[in-house]
């Protein structure tokens, strides 16, 4: 198995905090048909990104750009590139991640962006 790095402390923490208040926040994945790199981070990293600590700090959310913008998401601007993840917490955008690096590059990228939450949503990280 290839080694990633783990989520930092102060995630760690801000899960606990999030979970205590009841914040959300989600990893949006936008997808459309036919997109190898999209079947590619389905294939290596989808099926056990729910049992990763970022899984549960995140969960996948998967999104078709080719079907109807989802109303709960009307204040995420959409992408016309797929894969792109999105990491939204209350609503908001914190971070946005364009394309899909491979798995050995996602999980640090994915931890920058989850150094990105708030839990508290004071600020936009836009």
């Amino acid at each position: 198995m290839k080694c990633r790095r783990a989520v930092t402390a102060a995630a760690f923490l801000l899960l606990a905090a999030m979970t205590a208040q009841g914040d959300a926040a989600e990893l949006v994945m936008l997808e459309q048909p036919g997109c190898v790199w999209c079947a590619r981070f389905r294939a290596e990293i989808a099926p056990g990104y729910a049992n990763t600590d970022e899984g549960r700090l995140a969960p996948l959310r998967r999104v078709d750009i080719t079907r109807a913008w989802p109303d709960d998401l009307s204040g995420i601007a959409p992408d016309r590139l797929t894969p792109t993840f999105i990491l939204v917490e209350d609503g908001r955008e914190r971070a946005r991640m364009r394309g899909y690096p491979g798995d050995n590059f996602f999980w640090p990228l994915l931890d920058e962006m989850l150094a990105k939450l708030t839990g508290d949503n004071t600020e936009d990280a836009r």
